[in-house]
């Protein structure tokens, strides 16, 4: 089953309140993002493998460790998950990014992909999947499978604020990948946006309507 992990460090919850916040404009938003994703990106690579290497000090030779087995990719869906890309890299400025654009279709509900650009070895990464708001999970769900379909086998998504039927949504479609979020919040409305949530991500991040 899938791991949930729910941030509490109290740096996650200072910042996510102005995030969520109706008078925080797009460009104190987009950085506080970033400076959250970036505070999450260091739990989501807890278990990254290490490797003992020899290196010299200036005082003598010694033994160190340094990151070790797969690579990085991050994978942002769009258009959203752009704003979180900025501090996950941060992080791991070697990574590679892919993106997948997903839209809902008015009729099915479901989603479809429109656009999709992966690394060439997306079978050999571990791949981190992007997006700020986990609502009914269908985006996730579905971007998870055509991650999945090109050869995909480690990856972990990573969510600003999820709602519990998405994160329920991602456990049971897909079970072997870890959900990572700065919040639950309480449920969805009718118009399936997070309560309370933080507004349409997208939107406020590029300053759209």
């Amino acid at each position: 089953m899938s791991k949930v992990v729910v941030f509490d460090h109290p740096l996650i919850k200072h910042k996510l309140t102005f995030i969520r916040d109706k008078n925080t404009g797009s460009k104190e938003f987009r950085e506080l993002v970033t400076e959250v994703s970036m505070l999450m990106g260091y739990e989501v690579t807890r278990d990254m493998a290490l490797e003992e290497v020899e290196i010299e000090t200036p005082i003598c030779k010694t033994k160190s460790e340094v990151i070790a087995g797969k690579k990085v990719g991050i994978v942002p869906i769009l258009r959203a998950g752009l704003g979180m890309v900025d501090g996950m890299l941060n992080l791991l400025p070697a990574a590679k990014v892919g993106h997948i654009g997903l839209y809902r279709d008015p009729e099915t509900f479901q989603p479809v992909e429109y656009y999709c650009k992966l690394p060439h070895d997306v079978s050999e990464r571990e791949l981190i999947v992007l997006d700020p708001m986990l609502a009914t999970g269908g985006s996730a769900v579905a971007a998870i499978q055509f991650l999945k379909d090109r050869g995909a086998k480690s990856i972990k998504l990573v969510n600003l604020i999820a709602a519990p039927e998405g994160i329920k949504a991602v456990e049971e479609a897909h079970p072997d990948v870890d959900i990572y979020v700065a919040a639950v919040d309480e449920k969805l409305n009718d118009h399936k946006y997070i309560v309370p949530g933080l507004g349409d991500a997208g939107d406020r991040l590029f300053g759209t309507k």
